[in-house]
């Protein structure tokens, strides 16, 4: 099989199977989706979303969290993994958003990047998500599920994998085939255990070819 075919099969699978895909964690604006995203990095969906809501009713919007402290930030997301850092992060985005950006979200990833915690990976998860962008982020998961299917190859970092997944999955579909990529990692194809009897797409799979089918 050609990775062509590969991507093909692949995609004709998850249109047909799940036509709709989307972020798990729980937001209601561009500013939010933010804060969940930089408090996702090493952290599970499940923790952000308990410790979401109490945050974001205190700190609604950029501007009332600007005003706020890292140290009063931080009782409300101590229960998250490396809650320090994410607290500096989170003000001095609420600040820079504030003040640069006059409290709108910018579209454009290199603008996004330049506030305080938004890697590469967050950028596009804020362009993809909101806007819509064909931009690929790459998380753990779809970084260890397009190796395995191969979608993916000898990729060595996430930039490397997103080329590859930029370059053959049709554009309008980028921003879907995240969320169908993460969905699955979470849920099928899973790090240790990749439940492969459940998998719709085990028959285009380079891993469950080599290692699991006889």
């Amino acid at each position: 099989m050609t990775k062509r075919e590969r991507y093909q099969k692949v995609i004709n699978y998850f249109r047909e199977h799940v036509p709709v895909a989307e972020t798990e964690l729980f937001y209601s604006d561009p500013f939010q989706l933010l804060v969940a995203v930089i408090l996702s990095a090493q952290c599970t969906d499940k923790r952000v979303n308990i410790i979401t809501p109490p945050l974001l009713a205190k700190y609604p919007t950029a501007e009332t969290m600007a005003k706020a402290s890292p140290e009063e930030i931080f009782e409300y997301i101590k229960s998250c993994s490396y809650p320090n850092n994410k607290a500096k992060h989170l003000y001095g985005m609420a600040k820079m958003l504030t003040d640069d950006f006059k409290g709108v979200m910018p579209q454009n990833i290199d603008e996004l990047r330049k506030l305080p915690g938004v890697g590469r990976k967050t950028a596009n998860v804020i362009a993809a998500v909101v806007f819509n962008k064909p931009v690929m982020p790459v998380d753990t998961h779809v970084f260890r599920v397009s190796a395995r299917i191969g979608l993916s190859t000898n990729a060595k970092t996430p930039l490397e994998t997103e080329k590859q997944l930029v370059h053959h999955i049709p554009e309008n579909l980028i921003p879907l085939a995240h969320h169908w990529l993460i969905l699955h990692g979470r849920y099928i194809c899973t790090a240790r255990s990749p439940k492969c009897e459940e998998c719709g797409i085990c028959e285009y799979c380079r891993y469950f070819k080599k290692s699991i089918k006889k």
